[in-house]
C-alpha cells in the first residue's frame, strides 16, 4: 500500500512539472540500445573506440529526458531483431528504416528522420539507377537492410547480381577494390559516409535519389513494450518542440534531416 501511494506522488508532482505520465508506464531503468557503427554519421566509432553519430546523440538525449541509463549494445544490422525478439536488447537505434514488412514484427518509435537513398559507382562508370543498365551488375548492399531488399524486388530480377555484406565497411571495401559495380545506400551516409572522405575518392552518384517505400527511420521496439514506446514518442516530440533536435542535426547536416 505504501508503495502505491509513493507512486501515486510521484506520479502527480510529475504532472504538476509538466511531465508526461507515460515516462511512469514502465521504469526504464537501463535502456540496451542495439547499434551497428559502421555508418557514419549516423553510427560509427571515433578513434578511442567512443560511440559517436546523429542516432547515438539523439539516443543519450532520449535517455537524459526519461531519466533512463543508455547502454548501446554493438550487433550486426541483421542480428539486431532477432536480438530484440529475444530480449537481448530493448531498442534499435541504428538507422533502422520503419517498413510495413518489419512493422508486421516489431514496432516503431515515431520517425527520427528520413532520407531518400542512392546508388554509388565509380566516376565515369556507365552504370545508370535503373533494371536495364544493371543487368549483371555486382551491386553491394548491407545485410538485412531495405537496401538488400529494394535490389531482390527492383534489380535482381532484371538479371543485377544483389551482393549481401554483414557490414557497410565491407560494401565499401569491395567497392574500392574492384568486386563491385556499385553499392545501394541511404545518400547522406553514402554523401558524408563515403564519398566526401578519402575512401571515397573517384566515387560518385549515378541515378536519381531512390524511394525504398519506408515511413523514415525510429527506433526498433517489441510490440509488447507499449510504456517504452510511448515514453521514447513523448521525449521524440519534447526534443522537436524546444529545439534541441535541431541543435544535434546541426553538429552533422546543412539540411533538416527530419524529411516531409
Amino acid at each position: 500500500m505504501r508503495k502505491n501511494l509513493l507512486a501515486l506522488a510521484a506520479i502527480v508532482a510529475a504532472l504538476c512539472a509538466g511531465v508526461s505520465p507515460a515516462a511512469f508506464a514502465r521504469d526504464p531503468g537501463e535502456i540496451r540500445l542495439g547499434i551497428d557503427p559502421t555508418y557514419p554519421p549516423m553510427d560509427f566509432k571515433a578513434p578511442d573506440g567512443s560511440l559517436k553519430g546523429f542516432d547515438v546523440d539523439l539516443g543519450n538525449e532520449l535517455c537524459r529526458r526519461m531519466h533512463a541509463k543508455c547502454t548501446w549494445v554493438e550487433m550486426e544490422f541483421s542480428g539486431m531483431i532477432p536480438a530484440l525478439q529475444a530480449r537481448k536488447i530493448d531498442a534499435i537505434l541504428s538507422s533502422m528504416a520503419i517498413t510495413d514488412k518489419r512493422m508486421q514484427t516489431i514496432a516503431f518509435s515515431s520517425k527520427l528522420f528520413q532520407f531518400k537513398s542512392r546508388l554509388i559507382a565509380a566516376q565515369g562508370s556507365p552504370l545508370a539507377a535503373n533494371p536495364a543498365a544493371l543487368a549483371g551488375k555486382r551491386i553491394g548492399v548491407q545485410t538485412g537492410t531495405q537496401f538488400e531488399t529494394y535490389g531482390l524486388a527492383h534489380w535482381a530480377p532484371g538479371g543485377a547480381q544483389v551482393i549481401a555484406y554483414k557490414s557497410q565497411d565491407q560494401v565499401f571495401e569491395d567497392l574500392r577494390n574492384g568486386r563491385l559495380d556499385g553499392a545501394l545506400l541511404g545518400w547522406v551516409e553514402a554523401d558524408i559516409g563515403f564519398l566526401r572522405t578519402p575512401a571515397g575518392k573517384g566515387f560518385a552518384f549515378v541515378g536519381p535519389q531512390l524511394s525504398m517505400g519506408d515511413h523514415g527511420t525510429g527506433i526498433g521496439l517489441r510490440k509488447d513494450d507499449t510504456a517504452l514506446k510511448a515514453s521514447l514518442d513523448d521525449a521524440i516530440a519534447a526534443i522537436r518542440k524546444d529545439g534541441t533536435y535541431k541543435q544535434i542535426a546541426q553538429r552533422y547536416f546543412d539540411f533538416d534531416p527530419y524529411g516531409d
